[in-house]
């Protein structure tokens, strides 16, 4: 009986050490860092409590909605609650002067009703900003309020045995689905919004983000896994604008319209000028030639009065000439 007892405690720790460890955010160790967690529900938080996960739980801070908070003695002036009393549903805990000994597996443990427990576990590491080493394959573009489809598709031809998609940040790296195909299983993100997932066989796989604010944009990992470690990532560069990217061009367009008008307005009044100088100048010609010629007879009527004004160049004048017959001249 002994023997099978032990039999069956070495089991337990033989499943305990393959079970797969999930977490929820990877986060970059900083002297100030923030471990976000937001419940992304509407239940009732009736307590909740943050834990330094090693080989032990070591208690951080507590909170309850009527009682308050308590940080440990190890955290007090270290720790805060950011949020807490702005939003009933994000326990977010900020750290002062935080260092490598923080560096580890922390866990944000909700009580809700009526759905029960909540977990979020986060995971702080030393690295440099996430957003260096992933370059982007595509770029999508949307305006907020809208939903947006994130796709990928395998190329590669081996049997994929999972799939998992993460947001990319600087700070921060967010898993929003995993899907263990072989087993048939999915893992349920803690992410703080809704997003839709699909884990369905064939190489490809989207995730659909309903009603998209700024807060959305950033990097997107699709990443395609087979039994034997190979794998195949894919990353989406998406942009959400807030809103006035567009009138911001409205100015732009108008002045440009409203400068092409100065111009061709510009143009069109300097011909003008030109043209009526001209035929001022035509016209003063005209009739300094007339002058110099022979009067006409009295039983012909002069082309122009002799009380008009020809100095006066403010003014334009129109000449016009009669058609005179010629009497033939008579011959002796």
């Amino acid at each position: 009986m002994e023997y099978l007892t032990f039999l069956l405690a070495i089991l337990h720790i033989y499943k305990a050490l393959c079970e797969e460890v999930f977490w929820d955010s990877t986060v970059k160790l900083a002297e100030n860092m923030t471990l976000e967690c937001v419940y992304p529900s509407t239940d009732t938080l009736t307590q909740m409590e943050w834990f330094k996960v090693d080989t032990v739980k070591t208690d951080i801070a507590i909170f309850h909605p009527s009682h308050g908070e308590i940080i440990r003695e190890s955290y007090r002036d270290r720790v805060y609650f950011l949020n807490s009393t702005m939003a009933p549903n994000d326990m977010t805990l900020s750290f002062h002067n935080a260092s490598e000994a923080d560096v580890g597996f922390y866990s944000c443990f909700l009580h809700t009703f009526p759905m029960g427990t909540w977990e979020k576990v986060i995971r702080v590491v030393q690295s440099d900003s996430f957003e260096i080493a992933v370059p982007s394959n595509s770029h999508i573009v949307s305006e907020p309020g809208q939903n947006i489809t994130l796709a990928c598709q395998q190329q590669m031809t081996w049997p994929v045995q999972q799939v998992t998609w993460e947001k990319i940040q600087p700070h921060q790296i967010d898993l929003l689905m995993y899907c263990n195909l072989f087993q048939g299983r999915n893992y349920t993100s803690k992410y703080r919004r809704q997003i839709l997932i699909n884990c369905s066989q064939g190489g490809r796989s989207f995730i659909i983000i309903p009603n998209v604010t700024t807060s959305d944009s950033g990097l997107y990992r699709c990443c395609f896994q087979a039994h034997t470690g190979e794998n195949e990532t894919f990353v989406m560069t998406v942009t959400i604008t807030d809103g006035k990217t567009n009138s911001q061009h409205i100015p732009f367009v108008a002045g440009g319209t409203v400068l092409l008008l100065f111009f061709v307005i510009l143009i069109t009044t300097v011909i003008v000028i030109a043209y009526n100088r001209r035929r001022r100048r035509q016209n003063r010609d005209l009739l300094e030639s007339w002058d110099t010629q022979e009067k006409a007879p009295n039983n012909y009527r002069g082309p122009i009065s002799i009380n008009q004004s020809v100095d006066d160049a403010r003014e334009d004048i129109y000449v016009n000439y009669p058609t005179f017959s010629r009497r033939p001249k008579t011959r002796f």
